[in-house]
């Protein structure tokens, strides 16, 4: 049979002409040759991953294993120095608190001590000089009222003499002044 497609010719032969029809691989004469070579191509692959690509994958496994179980072992030894030396750091810094606190303590009852002291001082001071004022008020008032009975005597016989007109005896003075 001639088919025409656009200006060319193509002829078809029917399959029956080449032999058989459908595919090799699945006619049951030619699967022994094709079991031979799956077998023998199965073990070429087989002998080359399994002594060549293998062992490599596998060494690289476990050296890849052994490298992280030493991270590992390593991380949790630093961790456990990082404990040791945060422990001794809070240690550290416990005592140095209560150093602080120590003398914060004793710098507070020295300078209270301190301030009793310069008050005690200042306290004796000023009575002295209120002492001293009281005495001097006392001094004072006591010279006032030594001049006050002069005062009353003289002012008396001013009075007198302007009421009655004539001079007061200092006998009638002593005695209105008692």
């Amino acid at each position: 049979m001639a088919t025409e497609h656009h200006g060319t010719v193509e002829t078809t032969a029917a399959p029956e002409a080449h032999g058989g029809g459908g595919l090799p691989q699945l006619q049951f004469e030619h699967w022994g040759g094709q079991i031979v070579w799956l077998l023998l191509i199965f073990a070429v692959l087989y002998a080359v991953l399994a002594k060549g690509l293998l062992p490599r994958v596998s060494g690289a496994i476990e050296t890849r294993g052994a490298k992280i179980a030493d991270d590992i072992a390593g991380a949790r030894r630093l961790k456990d120095e990082a404990e040791v030396q945060a422990r001794a750091a809070a240690a550290e810094v416990a005592e140095a608190r209560a150093k602080a606190q120590k003398t914060a303590v004793d710098a507070k009852a020295a300078a209270s001590a301190e301030a009793a002291t310069r008050q005690a001082k200042e306290e004796v001071v000023l009575a002295e000089k209120l002492a001293a004022a009281e005495a001097r008020i006392q001094a004072t008032r006591d010279e006032a009222m030594g001049h006050v009975r002069d005062v009353a005597k003289d002012t008396a016989a001013a009075i007198v003499q302007k009421l009655t007109g004539k001079a007061a005896t200092a006998a009638e003075l002593k005695s209105a002044l008692a």
